[in-house]
């Protein structure tokens, strides 16, 4: 499952959002996990703490989670406040996109079946 730390990008709320392990979890957990929430802040890959930064989220929630290389790699500028690598971002950016592109079908079609 996940570590404490561990960083990956999940739905919350229904936004798609980077998250962090609030705790290490067990297969005990499942399938919920306690994270913290990121929104991007700026195209500098900087990423800030939501109003309320911590969630409990279902596991099918979870899009990806970051390999142990980018988690080394994310910098925590200060509290509340993460840098992600390149890839990290570019991934995010991705996922963010793709879940856009389904949402926007989805309206789609409920508004031609009305």
């Amino acid at each position: 499952m996940m570590r404490d730390g561990c960083l990956g990008v999940a739905i919350v709320s229904r936004r798609v959002m980077v998250v962090q392990a609030a705790r290490s979890h067990t297969r005990r957990d499942w399938p919920f996990l306690d994270v913290y929430t990121f929104v991007p802040f700026s195209a500098d890959r900087v990423f800030l703490a939501t109003n309320v930064p911590k969630a409990r989220i279902t596991t099918s929630d979870i899009l990806t989670i970051f390999p142990p290389d980018d988690i080394l790699r994310t910098r925590n500028l200060s509290e509340g406040m993460l840098q992600l690598p390149e890839e990290a971002f570019a991934e995010f950016i991705e996922l963010r996109s793709r879940t856009q592109e389904r949402y926007t079908k989805i309206w789609n079609a409920l508004a031609l079946s009305r």
